[in-house]
C-alpha cells in the first residue's frame, strides 16, 4: 500500500532500532551497559522535589482543562522572568511560545518559516534536523564538521552556504557531542547572518537562526554558553530560541518547552501548533510556572546535578583516555556540557578472537554491543557518515558504580582485536 510522499520516505529513529537489539539482550538476562539514552533514570537523576509538589499541587487544584494556545499567561511571565535571571535574555511574555516539549516547537518553527525546496543549513552530526528538513520538503545543506573544531560548524564552514537559505539551525550545547559553540565563532556567524539578510531585497524572505540551548545551564568548568542575541543585538529580528525543562531539571517527560523570538513569527507557529494539539499540559504549566521563582531551589538542584553528571562523564573519559594510551584505537573529547562524551572506536580492518573482521562501522558497533556489553549511539544515527568512526554516550541513566565495571570489560574486548 502505497501512502503520502512523506510516509513513504521518512527514516525512522536509528536510535530507536539500536534500542531494539539491546531490548532484546537485557531480556535474554544479559548485563548491557546502556549509554544509548538521552533521558534520565529518575532513580538517580529525579526531578526537582518543589517541581514536582507544584505539579500535584496543580492537579489536586482541578488544573485540568485545555491552556491557551500560547501558553498560560502567568508561564509565559515566569518565562520571561527566568530567561532575565538565567540566561540575560529579555523577552515579553508575547514573545514567548509554549509547547509540550522543545520537538514540537522546533517543528514548527521549521513549518512557519520553509517552504519546499528552501535551504535548510545544519551540520553533521546533529540531533533531528535532516527529519526536520524532509518534513518541510526543504533542500538539505549539509555542513559537515570534525574532531578538528569539537564538532561544532564554524563561520567559515557556514558562510558559503548563506546565500538564499531560509533557516540555519545551531544546538550549544550540542546534542549529540556535549560540545559548545565558541563566543568568537558564535559572534561571526551573526554577522554573517546580518549581513546576508541586509543583502536581500526588501520584502524579501529573511534568513532566520534557529538557536537550540536545551542545555545552557549544563555547562562545566570554565565553559560558558553564548548567546546570539546577546552577543549581537541585530540578530533579535532573525533568531528563535529551543529552551525547555526536558534536560536542565530532568524533566523529559513532563513536557513544557518555550520558544523565543520574535512576535510575529511566534505567532505564526502558535497557530501551526494549535492544530496540531502540541501543548504543554495544564496541570504542568502551573507547576513550572510557580517553580521558576524558587532561585534557591533551581540553584540547589542544579549545583547537585551537574556535579553528579560531570563526575559521570569525566569518570568515564579519563577510563578512556588511560586505554588510549595503553595503544587501543579510540579517543574522546573531554567534556564540555550536557549529557554527552563524544568517543571514537577507529577498530575497522580488525579482526575478533573468533576470525571475524570488523569490515564496517556497524561491525564495530556489533562487537561493542556483543563483546564489551557497550551500547552506545554511533554518529551516523545523528546524520554523519556511515564509516564514522564517532558515537556519542549518554550518562544520564548511568550508575556510578558501573563505570570501572564497563571499562574493564570494554577493555578486554578491547584486548581481544588483532
Amino acid at each position: 500500500m502505497l501512502l503520502s510522499q512523506l510516509a513513504e520516505t521518512l527514516i525512522g529513529s536509528e536510535i530507536v532500532k539500536l534500542g531494539a537489539d539491546i531490548k532484546e539482550k537485557i531480556s535474554a538476562g544479559e548485563k548491557i551497559y546502556n549509554f544509548t539514552i538521552g533521558d534520565f533514570d529518575p532513580n538517580i537523576f529525579p526531578i526537582p522535589d518543589a517541581l514536582k509538589q507544584l505539579i500535584i499541587e496543580a492537579y489536586t487544584d482541578n488544573f485540568t482543562n485545555y491552556p491557551p494556545a500560547n501558553g498560560n499567561p502567568d508561564l509565559r511571565q515566569a518565562l520571561s522572568d527566568y530567561n532575565k535571571h538565567s540566561n540575560q535574555l529579555e523577552y515579553s511574555p508575547n514573545e514567548i511560545l509554549v509547547g509540550s516539549g522543545g520537538r514540537p516547537l522546533i517543528y514548527t518553527a521549521f513549518r512557519a518559516i520553509c517552504d519546499a525546496g528552501d535551504k535548510v543549513l545544519y551540520a553533521t552530526p546533529s540531533w533531528n534536523n535532516n527529519h526536520y528538513t524532509h518534513f518541510v520538503a526543504g533542500t538539505h545543506v549539509v555542513i559537515p564538521a570534525s574532531r578538528h573544531n569539537n564538532f561544532m560548524p564554524t563561520a567559515a564552514d557556514i558562510q558559503p552556504h548563506l546565500k538564499g537559505a531560509a533557516l540555519l539551525c545551531l544546538c550549544s550545547p550540542q546534542n549529540p557531542t556535549g560540545t559548545t559553540i565558541k563566543k568568537e565563532e558564535l559572534e561571526e556567524i551573526c554577522r554573517l547572518i546580518i549581513e546576508e539578510n541586509n543583502s536581500r531585497p526588501e520584502g524579501a524572505k529573511k534568513l532566520y537562526l534557529l538557536y537550540d540551548q536545551m542545555y545552557s545551564q549544563l555547562t562545566y568548568g570554565n565553559i560558558q554558553h553564548y548567546s546570539p542575541v546577546i552577543l549581537n543585538a541585530g540578530m533579535r529580528p532573525y533568531t528563535i530560541y529551543i529552551d525547555a525543562i526536558s534536560k536542565v531539571f530532568a524533566a523529559t517527560g513532563v513536557r513544557v518547552g518555550w520558544s523565543l523570538g520574535p512576535a510575529e513569527v511566534l505567532q505564526k507557529m502558535k497557530d501551526i501548533q494549535s492544530h496540531i494539539g502540541a501543548w504543554a499540559p495544564m496541570p504542568e504549566q502551573k507547576g513550572v510556572a510557580r517553580f521558576l521563582y524558587n532561585h534557591d531551589a533551581i540553584r540547589n538542584y542544579l549545583q547537585h546535578f551537574k556535579t553528579e553528571a560531570y563526575e559521570r562523564l569525566q569518570k568515564i573519559y579519563e577510563g578512556l583516555m588511560q586505554l588510549k594510551a595503553a595503544g587501543h584505537a579510540i579517543d574522546a573529547i573531554a567534556p564540555e556540557a550536557a549529557i554527552y562524551l563524544t568517543i571514537s572506536f577507529n577498530l575497522t580492518g580488525k579482526t575478533t578472537a573468533n576470525g571475524k573482521l570488523l569490515e564496517h562501522q556497524t561491525d564495530v558497533t556489533g562487537y561493542l554491543l556483543d563483546e564489551a556489553k557497550l551500547a552506545i549511539v554511533p554518529f551516523s544515527a545523528f546524520g554523519d557518515a556511515a564509516d564514522s568512526p564517532w558515537y556519542r554516550l549518554s550518562v544520564g541513566t548511568c550508575k556510578k558504580e558501573d563505570i570501572g565495571n564497563m571499562l574493564l570489560q570494554l577493555q578486554q574486548a578491547l584486548e581481544k582485536l588483532q
